[in-house]
């Protein structure tokens, strides 16, 4: 009697684990820096005579304890003073550069409209699309304007080969 007993008590604790396991791998992770990226605005992107460029506008993106204190900084209003929602975006300077971009960049999105219907779109952490899918979601402004959201961007030897969403809460 102790044995079957303690074969499930066995199973459920590797099953709780599994889950939290997985609860955790679903939840978001912010994006780790590196030397070659930067986060911006993606202004616009376009493919044109086999080339395809982005006019981006870097910023400086923070969280956590660190966007505390640059809100403090910049903002230094005594009713509020941490970051609502945990971030805070820096743009001192508003100064557009356009990059090429890679036909192969690797394209991360958290959020976007997949089916064609906005009410639908739900956070999928760091779906892998492809650039010509991204083009046409940057250039579709009609129900959802995903130029609203910074991207981090990957740049290696002057082209973005990399292009990850900034889930914005």
């Amino acid at each position: 009697m102790k044995k079957p007993l303690l074969s499930a008590l066995v199973v459920l604790i590797v099953l709780i684990q599994f889950g939290a396991a997985s609860a955790k791998d679903d939840a978001y992770q912010p994006v780790a820096a590196s030397p070659e990226t930067q986060t911006s605005y993606i202004e616009s992107i376009e493919q044109k005579d086999g080339k395809i460029t982005a006019v981006v506008d870097y910023i400086q993106w923070f969280e956590g304890e660190e966007a505390n204190e640059q809100f403090r900084l910049h903002e230094q209003d005594p009713d509020m003073t941490e970051a609502p929602d945990g971030y805070y975006i820096v743009n001192e300077d508003d100064a557009l550069v356009q990059l090429e971009v890679a036909p192969d960049a690797e394209v991360r999105m958290q959020i976007y409209n997949r089916t064609g219907n906005i009410e639908e779109a739900d956070i999928v952490w760091d779906e892998q699309i492809d650039v010509e899918r991204f083009i046409d979601l940057i250039q579709d402004h009609e129900e959802w304007d995903l130029r609203d959201f910074p991207y981090h961007i990957t740049v290696k030897d002057g082209k973005i080969i990399k292009i990850v969403q900034q889930y914005i809460p």
